[in-house]
């Protein structure tokens, strides 16, 4: 039961380190948590409702995974093959189209919220 504690806390303890060399050294990932404080702010400033709240929370989960996911991609295909090859740049690619359906949804979903308190409070 021990081993199993601590290996979760380890675990964790790697998670954060992941995430915070993320956010230290990837300016995609920079950019989309200035982004995320942001509209974070917004949602304090708007006093969105708790439904809005969990859909623009889960975009910005969904944007900062997606990130990172295709960082991940790309360090691998560079270490497995630095020189350019056709099928590393395809497959660095479609990580980088994932991260734009991700970046778009948010965009739609952000529009939905603010939308309505931008406008129609005009």
């Amino acid at each position: 039961m021990y081993d199993f504690i601590t290996g979760r806390i380890r675990g964790g303890g790697y998670a954060i380190k992941g995430a915070w060399l993320l956010i230290k050294h990837e300016p995609s990932i920079q950019v989309q948590l200035v982004l995320a404080i942001l509209v974070t702010i917004a949602g304090f400033y708007f006093d969105i409702t708790a439904t809005e709240w969990m859909f623009q929370l889960l975009a910005i989960g969904l944007v900062m995974c997606s990130e990172g996911l295709n960082t991940a991609v790309e360090n691998i295909a560079d270490f497995v093959h630095p020189d350019f090859h056709v099928k590393i740049g395809v497959i660095k690619d479609v990580a980088a189209g994932a991260v734009f359906f991700a970046a778009v949804i948010a965009v739609i979903i952000g529009a939905i919220i603010y939308f309505p308190y931008i406008f129609y409070t005009l």
